[in-house]
């Protein structure tokens, strides 16, 4: 059982399980999940893509290392989702979502390095809201999407804005190694079509919008892809990036924050 007390509603009890902050970590060299409580973590027993049943443990977080909160098979994201990015790089709004992929390579963790790549011009940052998969999901209907959903993250879609622009398609300016910093956690319980998005560079704001100017919503996205390409357990699916893009160099500080999730911080370097 999830809880062994029994002095609670029935509605409190349905609340705890929805409401989690799911975290992947390293432990003393021991990989392991767990939910976030405040300053502990309270460790899983197996994976969150499963029935979540938790162990009798718990670690100090500050003591634990946070990897990437998903180990994907393939990394879908949306592109022009929000009318004013569309406007801002002169494209055309579309009439179906417009898809790509981003390999597990290019995932990294919070406060990591995203390296910055030798003969890269430009390398944008692209502050996203990111969808965890929990289960298998094809050809499912936009009305029941978030049941396939474990939760949501922070996503940062990190560009190559002079090779997208050279090469006219968007694999390769995206598909970098460190290209797709996600994290801290996965949150449980969110309203993914009404919350803000923003990021920050060395402290200062330079996207500030909502979810609720997507083109196509959560629940439409899923449907849509799902209907090209099977979707399974810790798949992450990405909604698009507000305006606002633009450059980072060696030395800053990136950070994306996400209302009712949190904030995921990396910095920029040259590869050694």
């Amino acid at each position: 059982m999830l809880y062994e007390t029994t002095d609670f509603s029935l509605w409190s009890f349905v609340s705890k399980i929805k409401s989690m902050r799911i975290a992947r970590f390293l432990y003393n060299n021991l990989p392991g999940w767990g939910v976030i409580e405040k300053d502990d973590i309270a460790v899983l027993e197996g994976s969150p893509f499963k029935e979540i049943s938790f162990s009798k443990e718990k670690l100090p977080l500050k003591e634990t290392f946070l990897f990437p909160p998903a180990q994907p098979g393939k990394i879908v994201l949306a592109g022009l989702n929000y009318k004013d990015h569309a406007e801002e790089l002169k494209m055309p709004l579309p009439k179906n979502p417009v898809i790509f992929l981003k390999p597990p390579t290019s995932i990294i963790g919070p406060n990591q390095a995203i390296l910055y790549p030798q003969g890269i011009g430009r390398l944008d940052y692209e502050a996203e809201l990111a969808v965890v998969i929990k289960k298998k999901a094809k050809a499912i209907e936009e009305e029941s999407a978030l049941d396939y959903v474990l939760g949501f993250t922070c996503l940062n879609d990190v560009t190559a804005r002079d090779i997208q622009e050279q090469e006219g398609q968007w694999t390769r300016a995206k598909s970098f190694d460190t290209f797709c910093p996600i994290g801290p956690w996965i949150e449980t319980e969110l309203n993914p079509n009404n919350t803000s998005v923003k990021c920050y560079l060395n402290g200062e704001l330079k996207q500030n919008s909502s979810t609720k100017e997507f083109l196509f919503s959560v629940g439409s996205l899923l449907s849509f892809i799902s209907k090209t390409m099977t979707l399974l357990p810790g798949d992450i699916v990405s909604t698009g990036t507000p305006k606002g893009i633009g450059p980072m160099l060696p030395g800053d500080k990136v950070r994306v924050e996400v209302e009712g999730i949190g904030e995921l911080e990396n910095y920029i370097c040259k590869p050694r």
